[in-house]
């Protein structure tokens, strides 16, 4: 190893945590053998539903010498999200905490970007790419495999001094480093809150989500119509899903976050039932600038918000009132 790398871990830490993130973790970029027959299983079953990108790249998925020649080493980061605030509301459709604010890949990626920018200034000659998102990179695994903390049974990285409510993103990069032991301790133990709660059974056994089935998946990937089968399972959500986030117990040790850009748009908490219901294009455009929320664009906000209002089936094929 190199004489260095200890030194050089500590230089990286350091400058994660002045640039905000919760947590820094670091391990040997080498091919994930573990993941392979569990991601080549998981689409075997179609958990990735119509998500058609998450069969490409299988081996730079596994391999991060694939994505960066000369990888070495997989810097992991976890940056705070978590609020405590809730839509004022609460007959409101819902959105996940995480879209609250500014797009996370904006806020993130810039400070990977300062954070490589450092390495090569104070270390120098270091080769590398900044992954929010933007690649076949198993963010979860490297967490792990960094000591970040442990895989949920709702596949959730989970820390067991922070919860769950952090963004996860990676620096590969080409020098040694001084690698962290990697989580090994499962503290779920017999719990099962996560799997009770999730109101459209996508968490088909412990650590296994049927991606098809998840409420983020429906609201936000699914390009088609939300199948009639999900019908008054949604629990009001239209952008994301916090169910197994919102149940966990590892959760009560989340904090509040401190990024400013994360912090909703003035309009946002007050907006009533009525409001989202009829919400129009220019005020979409006006809350949800730079937000996650455009991804899935006005009509798909639209759709989520109409497929909310409409009364389940009963088995004789009527609606229910």
């Amino acid at each position: 190893m190199n004489s260095n790398a200890g030194r050089y871990s500590e230089l990286i830490k350091d400058e994660a945590k002045r640039l905000g993130f919760m947590f820094c973790g670091i391990s040997k970029a080498e091919f994930l053998e573990e993941e392979a027959p569990r991601l080549e299983t998981w689409l075997k079953n179609d958990h990735h539903g119509k998500m058609g990108y998450m069969e490409n790249h299988f081996d730079k998925r596994l391999d991060p010498t694939k994505l960066v020649e000369g990888a070495k080493s997989v810097i992991s980061l976890g940056y705070n999200y978590f609020t405590p605030s809730l839509q004022k509301d609460a007959d409101a459709p819902k959105i996940s905490k995480y879209a609250y604010g500014t797009d996370y890949h904006f806020v993130i990626r810039e400070k990977l970007k300062e954070l490589l920018f450092t390495i090569n200034e104070k270390i120098g000659g270091v080769g590398g790419r900044a992954f929010v998102d933007s690649a076949p990179v198993l963010d979860k695994a490297w967490a792990k495999k960094s000591g970040l903390g442990w895989t949920g049974k709702n596949s959730n990285l989970i820390n067991k001094n922070r919860g769950s409510f952090f963004f996860l993103a990676e620096l590969i990069i080409d020098i040694e480093l001084a690698y962290d032991i990697p989580s090994t301790k499962d503290y779920c133990g017999t719990c099962t809150r996560c799997i009770d709660a999730c109101p459209t059974d996508a968490i088909v056994s412990p650590y296994i989500v049927n991606g098809s089935r998840c409420i983020s998946y429906l609201t936000i990937e699914l390009k088609d119509e939300i199948p009639s089968e999900f019908k008054g399972k949604m629990d009001n959500w239209m952008f994301g899903c916090d169910i197994c986030q919102d149940v966990c117990p590892w959760n009560r040790f989340s904090i509040l976050h401190n990024e400013p850009a994360f912090n909703p748009h003035p309009e946002l908490p007050d907006m009533s039932k009525r409001d989202w219901e009829e919400i129009t294009e220019e005020v979409f455009a006006r809350v949800f600038k730079n937000s996650a929320v455009k991804r899935t664009k006005f009509s798909g906000l639209k759709r989520n918000i109409s497929f909310l209002q409409e009364a389940p089936a009963n088995p004789t094929g009527e609606k229910l009132l």
